[in-house]
């Protein structure tokens, strides 16, 4: 985290001295710890870039963040919102020199780009500029806020673990959130036979409209396995992406094809459950784990390479980020505790840039103390 002393090598004209935050007070639910602060804009460190923050898709990690239940428990009080679509509005020293490095294209103030980091539901935010990619200029912001960690989740998941080929079954679980209407559009983009398994009817829509040729409701199907095998004429899905784990984690391994392949995304339902070893080797399926996020670390050159190719999807109007709602910064709160419910479809995403007049906005408690962000 970059503090206000620290120069940055190029800056787009003068900037405020301070800006809006919505900060973590302590832990609980997002609607009872969430306050909105006047804090310092930040200025960019080395290999950073400062953003003047166009909108924040809502992710899970803001409600576990919230609850300080996330692996990251960052010191209070401290800004959620892990992803947004932002314009670069200074560059931190050493950018220059490690794209040259890298032979990749610098960032200069102006460019909108969107990024992943924790600290960013606020007017300004900084993010590594490694980690920082030029938005589509296909979707608005809107759609761009949640363009990085759905559809990146869902490109490794399918692509990089499971090698999904064309004319495979896909079984996607919890269809209808973020991540599965990405994997739902990208399965369909890779020419993939999609069944969406959801919630409960309401949701059904939601995975249709992203795609899916069957779409099974939980609430309204004893066994989704039994459907899968009859769909498949007994064969079974050959790639499934599971965010959910749990009972759903369980049933899938009854209705999984001959070398079939399950990514493990999540626990959305809470329940981690036990791989059965000698199934799997019975059976001859994979389980395959992914965590995006150290992708990052360790190979950025493929999220690169997956960042150009879902540009390239969107730009062809293959895939379209879903928006399950979009609210205005002064109810950010709000958004995340309706995450936190299970009821979502989508992305919520929140507005920053011109989301309220002055004379509209809420009032803001003075901190001039802190700085914004956490790392």
């Amino acid at each position: 985290m970059a503090g206000a002393e620290t120069a940055a090598a190029t800056t787009a004209g003068a900037l405020p001295e301070t800006m809006r935050a919505w900060r973590v007070v302590r832990h609980g639910e997002p609607l009872d710890v969430l306050e909105l602060h006047d804090v310092p804009v930040p200025q960019p460190g080395a290999g950073e870039l400062l953003l003047r923050t166009g909108a924040v898709a809502v992710n899970f990690p803001d409600v576990l963040l919230c609850r300080g239940e996330y692996q990251v428990r960052p010191e209070l009080p401290f800004v959620p919102g892990i992803e947004l679509v932002g314009e670069v509005v200074a560059v931190g020293d050493g950018v220059a020199a490690s794209a040259a490095t890298a032979g990749l294209r610098l960032f200069e103030p102006g460019d909108r780009v969107v990024a992943s980091h924790i600290g960013v539901l606020s007017e300004y935010a900084i993010v590594k500029a490694d980690a920082a990619h030029l938005a589509p200029g296909s979707l608005d912001d809107v759609q761009a806020a949640g363009l990085v960690i759905a559809y990146q989740t869902a490109w490794f998941g399918l692509h990089r673990r499971a090698a999904l080929q064309p004319g495979e079954t896909l079984l996607v679980h919890a269809a209808a959130g973020g991540v599965g209407t990405a994997a739902v559009q990208l399965g369909v983009a890779a020419g993939a036979r999609v069944i969406a398994v959801v919630g409960s009817a309401a949701k059904a829509e939601t995975a249709r409209d992203a795609g899916a040729e069957t779409v099974i409701v939980r609430a309204e199907t004893e066994d989704f396995a039994s459907v899968v095998n009859e769909l498949t004429n007994g064969r079974g899905a050959d790639v499934v992406f599971d965010p959910v784990g749990g009972d759903a984690f369980t049933r899938t391994t009854k209705c999984i094809a001959f070398e079939g392949r399950i990514v493990v995304v999540g626990f959305a339902s809470g329940e981690i459950p036990p791989v059965r070893a000698n199934h799997a080797l019975v059976k001859n399926y994979s389980v395959l784990g992914l965590h995006w996020a150290l992708y990052q670390q360790v190979r950025p050159d493929l999220v690169r390479g997956a960042h150009a190719e879902l540009v390239r999807l969107a730009d062809a109007g293959a895939i379209s980020p879903v928006a399950g709602g979009v609210v205005e910064f002064a109810d950010a709160p709000a958004a995340i505790q309706e995450l936190a419910g299970g009821a979502t479809v989508g992305r919520l995403v929140v507005r920053v840039a011109g989301s309220a007049d002055a004379a509209a906005r809420p009032a803001a408690t003075a901190d001039v103390s802190a700085t914004a962000g956490a790392a």
